[in-house]
């Protein structure tokens, strides 16, 4: 059977059935929020809320669009025009892959929170997830990874990191340094 894109199966939920999660560190600051309330205004929702349907709650959490139901939450003109339904495409994959899509859709268009990102980070290895695991799937170089762990300053996330040797003074370190404090004073 061939693959469908999940943008073929979009589907009107009630927005009271929606929930954002926990880890998208997107954020959109308020001038681009107005463009955002403008656009949906004037285009309607071009694009649906990509969602993961929690079974166990009958809830449909957000793995990218936020920030549209946002607007449909904060817009009364918003939701009387839509009845209160959002377009939404639901995607079956493991809390894991979920972060990973949200990372992947935030990164081709967004800023992200460094703090929040070093959080995803930090979760995705204790969810088991290797550096090379999160550098493929949330597009991040080895450099940048690096940089997200160090915030957290968490031991745990660099146990894959290999770590030079650091130098070590020897014996004759004391007096090559007097050596060289003598030779400052002589010359000034």
């Amino acid at each position: 059977m061939p693959y469908i894109s999940p943008v073929y199966h979009v589907i009107p939920i009630a927005i009271e059935k929606i929930e954002p999660n926990n880890y998208n560190p997107n954020s959109v600051a308020p001038p681009e929020m107005k463009l955002l309330y403008d656009s949906i205004k004037e285009d309607g929702y071009t694009m649906p809320v990509v969602c993961y349907y929690d079974q166990e709650n009958d809830k449909y959490i957000i793995v990218d669009g936020f920030h549209r139901y946002r607007i449909m939450l904060e817009h009364k003109d918003i939701y009387e025009r839509e009845n209160g339904m959002l377009p939404v495409t639901v995607i079956d994959k493991p809390l894991d892959k979920r972060m990973a899509s949200t990372i992947r859709h935030n990164r081709a268009r967004g800023i992200h929170n460094v703090d929040l990102m070093s959080s995803i980070v930090n979760e995705l290895h204790e969810l088991g997830r290797s550096d090379a695991w999160i550098a493929k799937h949330l597009g991040m170089d080895k450099d940048e990874i690096l940089r997200l762990k160090q915030l957290t300053g968490l031991a745990s996330l660099f146990k894959e990191v290999d770590f030079g040797k650091s130098w070590v003074p020897d014996d004759d370190f004391e007096t090559e340094w007097e050596k060289l404090q003598e030779i400052k004073v002589i010359s000034k």
